[in-house]
């Protein structure tokens, strides 16, 4: 009875489904991208897996940074946020070993993740695996290329407001104004939140007993940010245009000046020796962290033939990140130099049409990065570097198409090498199948060359290593896909295999009684001194299944799952025995098991448009491997938005509750967190969007 009430329905899905709006469709399964091979492709045609999140989804997911959006729309991103910052880990490897990409152009610094508005987002478009032949050093697990979005309209003003609980607010202004052969893009984005806890002890052992005290230090740190970004772009015809942009980004804790924890003391009685355990409550900060960052860069387009487009791309990126001390025992408060980075790239890329079947993307690049650290005592370095590469896309016969691709390049410090990738695809009806191969090649960063370290809690020195190898990889991908206009499913699997990886190795009591400086650094009382060094390799294996639905009457479907097996192998070392060991673990901060699910329904009625969503994430353990595993969680949120179109003004109000389960990690202060989330809290937006 069941099979026969539900055969009508399997036949009249697709036709009510055909029914719906053909360019919504296309947008929704099939939108154009760049990402992978450099070239526009429809995402169906791209001959590499290319995985698109949307402007919609961000908007439906009411989503704040780009981080969360990441870790709520995505399974191959896990995101993890501590009193150290937030770690994304990307394919089971950390985001070190991720190219971040705006508009193609890479971002630098540590705060690359938050100089992007939401509301500014065209697309974002995630390409797995390795591709160092076209985006160069640090594609090693993936590229994100943040598309941002550029209205033609002669003017579109928007604005977005969102506000939830502990203090948690996010402002977006967008202003886009295009005249003639002229265009300018301005947009604004702050952010801020409140210190919060949710367990607020932490944990000191005595003997085989616990004991909790206080602690003033927060889960999740407050913080005020502000970021501006501007672009204007001048068409001349239809064959040249030429544009210049800018961009500026501030972001400051605010932690609480009054904020205590304890310190344990432990002494032994000289009579009884028995242990007897003491606490000292101190002072948890007296400074907040500053961030500064600010890029400028200019390019042009020519199109000299209807078969040659020319790009020529410069630009620079400044970060400096510095310790705002309010009190010290030594002078007033003062600002101290953490770092200062810079990153200069030069760019030219052709794109030749050289026959209807092959299609040729070759250029030069030069980069250049300097580095200053007055808590490291580094004046200058500096180092740069020179790259051609090419990658050819041939259509072999009807339905099968191969890339091969290759980067020649020369660094200061590394010398050559050579990244080649290829890639096969195979297509016919809605039918899709990719296979591809690619090697990486990530250079060893200026701080981890140079910069030293000093952790006088735990009596640890880091010295620098100007001996490191550069890290490598080999990456295998295969993907089968099925499309149509209302359904989208596929399946992926990967192998990545790294080499040379860098970690911290310490050093024996041998190594240090044979070096007058390591032996003058353990003798004025540190006790552990380590050195980064490539002594770890790492083989990550995954498989992800996806699917898209879109039903009749509005409803749509989505769901994804990843595994993840990853293996590292890590040199430590026995300080009892002096010799090293290699052990097995999974990599740091991976997970093995994810998954997201989400429904959405959109209807209008008249100059009303209402949009419902259920977003869920469930992952499983997180791995550590300094705290173990942190517990496996889910989290569900349930966003309105609601939307009045007047004449040229679209208002849009939204509700919502994020964390509708009021999961949270109780877990102690400085544990290996699964979610720092607060708890359950009510979301409001407002958007003012006006057009003409």
């Amino acid at each position: 009875m069941q099979k026969i009430f539900l055969l009508p329905i399997a036949a009249v899905l697709p036709t009510l489904v055909i029914a719906q709006d053909k360019t919504t469709r296309e947008y929704t399964l099939n939108p154009v991208i760049i990402t992978g091979t450099g070239t526009y492709h429809k995402a169906e045609n791209s001959p590499v897996e290319v995985k698109v999140i949307s402007a919609k989804e961000l908007k439906d997911a009411n989503v704040t940074s780009l981080q969360e959006a990441l870790a709520k729309l995505t399974t191959n991103i896990t995101v993890q946020t501590n009193g150290m910052g937030t770690f994304v880990n990307f394919n089971g490897v950390s985001d070190d070993y991720m190219l971040i990409l705006e508009n193609g152009k890479r971002l630098s610094g540590d705060d690359r993740w938050n100089r992007i508005s939401i509301d500014n987002i065209k697309r974002i478009e995630i390409l797995s695996g390795a591709a160092s032949a076209l985006y160069g050093s640090n594609a090693i697990a993936g590229v994100i290329n943040i598309i941002t979005d550029n209205s033609k309209n002669m003017l579109d003003a928007t604005s977005s407001t969102k506000v939830m609980s502990k203090g948690r607010l996010d402002q977006d202004i967008n202003v886009d104004f295009t005249k003639g052969k002229f265009s300018s893009y301005t947009s604004f984005n702050h952010r801020q939140a409140d210190n919060w806890q949710v367990n607020n002890y932490q944990e000191f052992m005595e003997g085989d007993e616990s004991v909790a005290k206080l602690t003033g230090r927060p889960m999740s740190q407050a913080f005020k940010s502000d970021n501006v970004n501007k672009r204007l772009e001048w068409r001349f015809d239809d064959k040249l245009d030429v544009y210049v942009k800018g961009n500026l980004y501030d972001y400051k804790t605010a932690r609480d000046r009054n904020a205590s924890y304890y310190t344990q003391k432990t002494t032994i009685d000289k009579e009884t020796g028995e242990k007897k355990y003491t606490y000292t409550s101190k002072q948890a900060y007296t400074y907040d962290m500053h961030h500064k960052t600010y890029s400028i860069g200019a390019g042009t387009r020519w199109i000299p033939t209807k078969n040659t487009h020319l790009y020529l791309d410069v630009y620079m990126d400044n970060f400096k990140s510095a310790y705002d001390y309010w009190q010290t025992t030594v002078k007033e408060a003062y600002d101290e130099t953490r770092k200062q980075t810079r990153y200069i790239n030069e760019t030219l890329k052709g794109i030749f049409r050289l026959n209807e079947w092959n299609k040729l993307s070759a250029g030069l690049e030069m980069e250049q990065e300097s580095l200053k650290s007055a808590s490291d005592h580094i004046d200058k370095e500096s180092t740069y570097t020179c790259n051609v590469f090419a990658q050819d896309e041939v259509q072999i016969v009807n339905g099968l198409e191969g890339v091969v691709g290759l980067r020649y390049t020369y660094n200061q410090s590394f010398g050559s090498n050579i990244t080649p990738n290829v890639a096969l695809f195979y297509h016919i009806s809605g039918f899709r199948a990719r296979i591809s191969y690619a090697e990486g090649y990530r250079t060893p960063t200026l701080s981890q060359l140079y910069a030293t370290d000093q952790a006088k809690t735990s009596a640890r020195y880091t010295i620098n290593n100007t001996l490191l190898k550069a890290e490598k990889n080999r990456f295998w991908n295969a993907n089968l896909e099925y499309s149509c206009n209302w359904l989208s499913v596929g399946v992926s699997g990967f192998i990545n295999n790294i080499r040379n990886m860098i970690n911290y190795r310490t050093m024996t009591q041998e190594e240090i009684d044979a070096n007058e400086k390591l032996l003058a650094l353990y003798n004025d009382g540190w006790t552990t001194i380590r050195q980064r060094d490539n002594i770890d390799k790492a083989t990550v294996k995954g498989i992800s299944a996806n699917l898209k639905l879109l039903l009749p009457y509005g409803f749509a479907v989505s769901t994804s799952y990843t595994f993840c097996d990853s293996k590292a192998k890590t040199v430590t070392l026995n300080k009892k025995t002096q010799k090293y060991n290699i052990t097995e673990t999974p990599v740091d901060k991976s997970v093995r098991n994810v998954a997201f699910f989400n429904a959405t329904w959109d209807h209008s009625w008249g100059i009303y448009h209402f949009n419902a969503q259920i977003n869920g994430h469930v992952q499983g353990r997180r791995f550590s491997s300094t705290y173990g595993y942190a517990p496996k969680f889910q989290q569900w949120d349930i966003m309105t938005r609601h939307s009045f179109k007047l004449k040229q003004i679209t208002v849009s109000p939204g509700i919502g509750i994020d964390n509708v389960f009021n999961k949270r990690d109780t877990s102690y202060w400085n544990s290996n967190f699964s979610t720092i989330n607060p708890g359950r809290s009510v979301m409001i937006s407002m958007t003012l969007k006006f057009n003409d």
